[in-house]
């Protein structure tokens, strides 16, 4: 029988316990029941113990021993002799269904609403003012000259895939527009690379942590995720990630790797030029497929030289885009995916793969499927931001080195025990909490108004229960709302 992890449940069970009527012990069992019903925990799924997920709950045993009894007496829960508690339900769906991370968006309203309520959930930036500039610019010229067909580019518009060919060839990566298909976000890129790439039972690599959009894409594919690595500072630890990867192909050829060399999500560090070499060096004997996703790399803080000066010494993180790590490799055995919507704005849904003209094709395919083409406003849009990127990248890395130390500040006041490796890039901090266990961290915050993404949902292997994703790139009043109540969680939340 199928089983569910306690930490996966957690991040399933969002706002139960601040929404509805009546004793905890019956939220609770009125969530699980409605888990069931809508098909999110497959009908058989047997639950965590009672202890287990009181711990990772941040509630007391008697409260998840009531709950179970509640499911029980109603039908929606069987105790099996040796086994535990197996959940019923509708049999509606017994797929993969996401952990909460666009369950935390739906929630924002909710945790607004509550009295010193603070979002912590999202790293996504306020829009550039840049992007109503460029929507106020468009003509009627710019749209009527595609008037005359009906609409659908499934590959993008051509003046778009163009642009981003001449991005890439601007930081001295040959690109043409034939290698670009833009898609609605990188989320949807790497979906399609998940689609197009990965049967189920297929072993994927990824580091540890990662993002949590792709352990979600990669999970619902199917695949077996395998995570190297850690998250200590750039440079050895790559290094030591590449050679845990050329130990793990003597035994199991990975069907792709999956990598985010710079301004890594959620740690925000940067591979310096030895660990790029040495990645590069093991991707090339083992002829490995590699998924590189640039999606953060736009926000280098700049602090250190960029992905090109590490590499070869020239060029400047204002001047150019940044260089894929898999640039130095086979272009039919790589991707790069990558998006203007973490510089610009997250509401202008732009984002690109960059690959083979063949591996385009078969993307491109899947992509027709589910949305036909990406809106053509938003492109013409997009065309017209590329030129600004140099302007951009300069703004958000002046806003993001600013708030980036005022949050490092607020917590070196504030709580001087927790411990964090300064970010090369990105709009969060990557915090480790010692003695807390961050999933109960989360729940009782939760309880309190304030939303946080607890370490764990970053871990291929639920990993990381010690650690938070706190960001700053709206500036640190949120977190410095929430810091008394996270404060006050994890000396409850004992890890």
């Amino acid at each position: 029988m199928a089983r569910i992890a306690s930490t996966r449940l957690s991040r399933l069970l969002t706002g139960w316990s601040s929404e509805g009527p009546g004793p905890l012990p019956r939220r609770l069992a009125d969530a699980l029941r409605e888990l069931a019903a809508r098909g999110d925990v497959a009908g058989g799924t047997v639950l965590p113990s009672q202890r287990e997920l009181a711990l990772v709950l941040g509630v007391s045993r008697s409260t998840v021993t009531s709950a179970y009894g509640l499911l029980e007496s109603g039908g929606w829960l069987e105790s099996v002799r040796g086994s535990g508690s197996r959940l019923r339900g509708s049999g509606t769906a017994d797929g993969y269904v996401t952990e909460g991370r666009l369950v935390s968006f739906d929630a924002r309203s909710r945790t607004a609403a509550t009295a010193g309520g603070a979002d912590l959930s999202s790293g996504a930036l306020p829009g550039l003012a840049a992007v109503g500039e460029a929507v106020a610019a468009l003509t009627g010229g710019d749209v009527g000259a595609l008037l005359g067909d009906d609409g659908y580019h499934p590959y993008g518009i051509p003046a778009l895939r163009e642009g981003i060919a001449a991005y890439y060839r601007a930081a001295g990566v040959p690109t043409e527009a034939d290698q670009i298909l833009v898609t609605s976000g990188s989320q949807q890129a790497v979906w399609l690379v998940a689609q197009a790439l990965v049967e189920p039972g297929d072993t994927v690599v990824v580091e540890n942590p990662t993002y949590r959009g792709a352990l979600e894409a990669l999970r619902a594919r199917g695949a077996r995720l395998v995570p190297v690595g850690g998250d200590g500072p750039a440079g050895g630890g790559q290094s030591a990630d590449a050679a845990a990867l050329r130990r793990l192909c003597a035994h199991v050829r990975p069907r792709l790797v999956y990598l985010q060399p710079t301004a890594h999500n959620p740690t925000g560090r940067s591979m310096d030029g030895a660990a790029r070499r040495e990645w590069q060096r093991v991707l090339g004997e083992r002829e490995l497929f590699v998924v590189e996703d640039t999606a953060c790399a736009e926000l280098s803080l700049g602090d250190a030289a960029d992905a090109r000066d590490a590499t070869d010494g020239t060029g400047g993180v204002d001047e150019v885009a940044p260089v894929p790590l898999v640039a130095e490799l086979p272009m039919g055995a790589s991707v790069t995916v990558g998006t203007l919507s973490k510089l610009f704005w997250g509401g202008l849904r732009v984002g690109w793969v960059r690959s083979s003209p063949q591996v385009v094709a078969r993307l491109a395919k899947i992509k027709t499927s589910v949305d036909l083409s990406c809106s053509v406003v938003d492109q013409l849009v997009a065309v017209r931001l590329l030129d600004r990127l140099p302007e951009a990248r300069a703004r958000r890395r002046a806003e993001l080195r600013g708030r980036r130390d005022a949050a490092e500040a607020l917590l070196r006041a504030g709580a001087p025990h927790w411990e964090w490796t300064r970010p090369a890039g990105g709009p969060a901090l990557w915090v480790r909490v010692p003695g807390a266990d961050t999933e109960a961290l989360a729940q009782l915050a939760r309880r309190h108004g304030v939303s946080v993404v607890p370490g764990s949902a970053f871990s291929p292997v639920d990993g990381f229960r010690d650690r938070l994703r706190l960001p700053y790139g709206h500036g640190t009043d949120a977190l410095a709302a929430a810091l008394p109540t996270l404060l006050e969680c994890a000396e409850r939340a004992v890890g």
